[in-house]
C-alpha cells in the first residue's frame, strides 16, 4: 500500500515526533490538534515540547513543504491517533474492596469522530495512544461505523504502540521494533507497510487486541520490578541496611536484575498503563494492583524520609530539585516528585522547586524558583528529587557557599555521599538510613 498523504491526531510528545519523521522521509503530513496555541506554534517553525533534535526535525520539515499543522483532519491515506489517554478525574471502579484508577478515553473517542467525514475506502486507520484492551474492536470500530465503510472490508485498522524512550523518541521511533496490530491480516499488511516508511527495527504483526496487551505488558512488567525496588528499599531502611549496596551485590547473579528504587514511578506510561489491566479485570490482577499501589504510596516513604533528616517539616525551607518524571526530560506528567513536594507542603514545610527542563511550569500549589541559586540560597535542606545530569555534576564545594542548607536527602542515588560529606553537609539517601554515620 501506498502513503503519498498523512493525518496525524494529537501532537504531542508522540505525535509530533512521529509526524516530522514521516515528514522527513518524504511524506506530505498533516498534524492534527485542538489546542490552537500549538497549531500557531509548530506554523511559525517553533516547538512546544522538549525533545532532542525535536525542534530542527520540525523546522526541516515545514522548510521542505512536507509538513503543516491544522485543528482539523483533512482527506488522507493514513490516519494515525496518538492523543493523551489519561485518568478520569475524581472517578475510580471498585471491585471487593479495591479501589482503581479509569481511564479517560474521550481524547481517543474525539479523534475517532473527527476522522468520520474525512475517511475514504481504502484508507488505513491506527490508534497508537496506549489505551485498555479491547479498545480496537470495541470502542473504534464501532465509532468508524458510522461512517457508513467497514474496518477490514472498506478500510484498514490497526493498532501500533508507541515503544519510545523520552529524550531518545526521534532515534527510537526509527529503531526500535514495530508491533503492528490489525482488525484483520490485510489491516496489519497495511500497518506494516505505512511504518515501513522509516522503521529499521523489526516490524511484527499481530491483531489489534494482541498489540494492546504487549504494550500494557512491557509497562507493567517494569511496574512490577521497580514496586519490588521500593519495597526493598523500605526493608532496607528498617533494618539499617544500604539498600544500594544490597542490590549491586545480588544483581551479580547471573538470573537477577533489580531495578533501582526512588521517589516512586512517574510518567503517562508505567505509572498510568497498569491500571488498564486493573480496570479490564480487577479480578484477575491482584499482584499488578498491588505493584501500583506500593509505587504510588513511595512518595509517602520519601516525605518521611525528610522528615526524619530534618526532625521536623514544621517551617522548614527546603529546595527540592527536579519536577520531571525521569532524568533530562521536561515531561512532569504523574511525576512522583510532584507528589512529593505536596507532601512536604502539607506537613508544614516551606518547599521552592527548580526543574531546570521546564523552568516556566506552573504547577498548582507548587512555588517554582526563578532559578537553581534561588532554590537553595535560603534552603534548610536540599532534596534530590530526580537524577538529572546537571544536578548530579553538581560540585560540593560550590554549593557549600550557595547555600546554607547543611542536609542532604538524595532520592535517586545521584550524589557521592562522601563528596559532600566531606564539605561539611549531612546526607541521608532512601533505603540507607545510616548514610550520615557510615
Amino acid at each position: 500500500m501506498k502513503f503519498q498523504k498523512i493525518c496525524v491526531i494529537g501532537l504531542g510528545y508522540i505525535g509530533l515526533p512521529t509526524a516530522s519523521t514521516f515528514a522527513s522521509h518524504g511524506v506530505n503530513v498533516i498534524g492534527v490538534d485542538i489546542n490552537p496555541h500549538i497549531i500557531d506554534t509548530l506554523n511559525k517553525g517553533e516547538v512546544h515540547i522538549h525533545e532532542p533534535g525535536l525542534r530542527d526535525a520540525v523546522t526541516k520539515a515545514i522548510a521542505s513543504g512536507n509538513f503543516k499543522a491544522a485543528t482539523q483532519p483533512e482527506e488522507a491515506d493514513a490516519f494515525i491517533i496518538a492523543v493523551p489517554t489519561p485518568f478520569q478525574e475524581n472517578k475510580f471502579g471498585e471491585y471487593n474492596g479495591i479501589t482503581y484508577k479509569l481511564a479517560d478515553m474521550r481524547a481517543v473517542t474525539s479523534a475517532a469522530e473527527s476522522i468520520l467525514p474525512v475517511l475514504r475506502k481504502g484508507n488505513l486507520v491506527v490508534l497508537e495512544s496506549t489505551s485498555p484492551p479491547r479498545t480496537t474492536v470495541d470502542l473504534i470500530t464501532p465509532i468508524l461505523a458510522r461512517s457508513g465503510l467497514e474496518a477490514g472490508r472498506d478500510f484498514h485498522l490497526a493498532y501500533s504502540p508507541e515503544r519510545v524512550l523520552p529524550g531518545q523518541i526521534l532515534h527510537e521511533l526509527i529503531e526500535n521494533a514495530r508491533v503492528i496490530g490489525g482488525v484483520t491480516a490485510e489491516s496489519s499488511e497495511a500497518g506494516k507497510d505505512l511504518y515501513s516508511i522509516f522503521v529499521k527495527g523489526q516490524i511484527i504483526k499481530t491483531d489489534a487486541t494482541t498489540a494492546e496487551m504487549v504494550k500494557l505488558m512491557e509497562n507493567t512488567y517494569r511496574d512490577v520490578n521497580i514496586a519490588i525496588a521500593n519495597e526493598f528499599s523500605r526493608l532496607a531502611d528498617k533494618f539499617g541496611v544500604n539498600v544500594w549496596e544490597a542490590i549491586s551485590i545480588a544483581n551479580l547473579h547471573p538470573r537477577v536484575k533489580i531495578l533501582s528504587p526512588g521517589p516512586g514511578v512517574g510518567g503517562h506510561c508505567i505509572s498510568v498503563d497498569p491500571w488498564f489491566f486493573v480496570e479490564a479485570a480487577p479480578e484477575l490482577t491482584p499482584l499488578i494492583y498491588h505493584s501500583r499501589q506500593v509505587n504510588d504510596s513511595q512518595p509517602h516513604f520519601v516525605a518521611e524520609t525528610v522528615k526524619r533528616a530534618l526532625g521536623t517539616l514544621s517551617g522548614k525551607r527546603i529546595a527540592a530539585l527536579g519536577l520531571a518524571y525521569k532524568p533530562d526530560v521536561d515531561d512532569l506528567r504523574e511525576s512522583p516528585a510532584n507528589e512529593v513536594v505536596h507532601l512536604l507542603q502539607e506537613k508544614g514545610a516551606q518547599v521552592l522547586a527548580w526543574e531546570p527542563f521546564k523552568p516556566e511550569a506552573k504547577l498548582p500549589g507548587i512555588n517554582m524558583a526563578d532559578s537553581f541559586e534561588s532554590a537553595i540560597r535560603d534552603a534548610d535542606a536540599l532534596i534530590l528529587l530526580v537524577k538529572h545530569t546537571e544536578f548530579i555534576k553538581l560540585d560540593p564545594k560550590e554549593i557549600a557557599q550557595k547555600t546554607k542548607a547543611r542536609i542532604l536527602i538524595d532520592t535517586v542515588n545521584g550524589w557521592d555521599k562522601e563528596s559532600w560529606k566531606t564539605h561539611g553537609f549531612e546526607f541521608l539517601r532512601i533505603g540507607d538510613a545510616n548514610s550520615n554515620h557510615r
